[in-house]
């Protein structure tokens, strides 16, 4: 028997809280009356997966929504999205404090999105010969599989997040993690304002990535592609199409690998308390009085 390396746990913050601010009631709040349901569900969903996986330690990672850069690159992006709702905003002002009084680590950087912290501390963690796992609801993660990477993709229900590797990405989106780019700049990605090729869906974009290996290969053989409207696409995408790749790469973040370190629970159950969330204040507790559980082995 040996012990098993205990993964890096990098956590999609803004994708959890907004998922659990429109999947829990509004009427769940502190004993101002101020709403704690974004804090709450996030907080259970990522418990769960402390609880499944034993990380080395987890980094709640954040950003602004939208890089400058990505912005003065193509205005549209992200232009679409709806403002942060009233309710919600000021649960983003807490999370940083709630969750540090989790022992977990707060990842941000001021330029970059939450998308580039994750991917740059998952980065961190393999090139130092670690293993990482990333907890998000965003499908734009699946570019940083690798053998020592994967996706904690989370579902809707009780089920807990699905883990998404490298054969995962393929079955998916029938190209390897490394092409995920390549295809969204293909396919689109309307919730990040990306348009994509005209008239290519997800199989036309995963077969032509199939055939020529990358974006910039497909649009220089796009005059020899049939049918017709593939090879119009293609060529007339030949200028933006490249920009959209770049949107959609994940860029290197300013930020720092996370040291060892237990979840708090002593800790947790005080901040959910003072937040009203006391049957999660009991939960914690109990698991505080249960001590530390043993690492998984094989």
């Amino acid at each position: 028997m040996h012990r098993v390396q205990r993964p890096l746990l990098a956590v999609d913050a803004p994708s959890l809280l907004f998922r659990a601010f429109h999947a829990l009631p509004k009427t769940i709040t502190d004993a101002s009356g101020r709403p704690v349901n974004a804090l709450l569900g996030a907080a259970n969903i990522v418990l769960r997966e402390v609880e499944l996986h034993r990380p080395r330690a987890v980094a709640m990672c954040f950003g602004p929504d939208a890089a400058e850069y990505r912005v003065e690159l193509y205005e549209p992006y992200h232009a679409e999205r709806p403002p942060v709702p009233d309710e919600l905003a000021p649960q983003f002002g807490d999370a940083a404090s709630f969750f540090g009084a989790f022992g977990w680590s707060i990842a941000y950087d001021e330029t970059l999105e939450a998308d580039d912290t994750l991917g740059s501390l998952v980065q961190l963690e393999e090139d130092a010969g670690g293993t990482a796992l990333i907890l998000t609801g965003d499908r734009d993660m699946f570019q940083c599989v690798t053998d020592a990477v994967a996706v904690l993709y989370v579902r809707t229900g009780r089920e807990g997040a699905e883990v998404v590797d490298r054969q995962g990405v393929i079955g998916r989106y029938g190209v390897p993690p490394e092409l995920v780019p390549d295809f969204i700049a293909l396919r689109g990605d309307p919730s990040d304002g990306i348009p994509g090729a005209r008239g290519i869906g997800e199989k036309t974009a995963a077969e032509l990535l199939g055939r020529h290996g990358s974006l910039e290969a497909a649009i220089a053989g796009g005059a020899r592609e049939r049918p017709a409207r593939v090879s119009g696409a293609l060529l007339d995408g030949r200028e933006i199409l490249p920009m959209f790749k770049r949107l959609a790469t994940l860029q290197a973040a300013d930020v720092e690998r996370p040291p060892d370190r237990e979840t708090d629970y002593p800790g947790a159950a005080q901040a959910a308390r003072d937040r009203g969330m006391n049957r999660l204040a009991e939960r914690l507790e109990k698991a505080a009085a249960a001590g530390p559980r043993p690492s998984r082995a094989t």
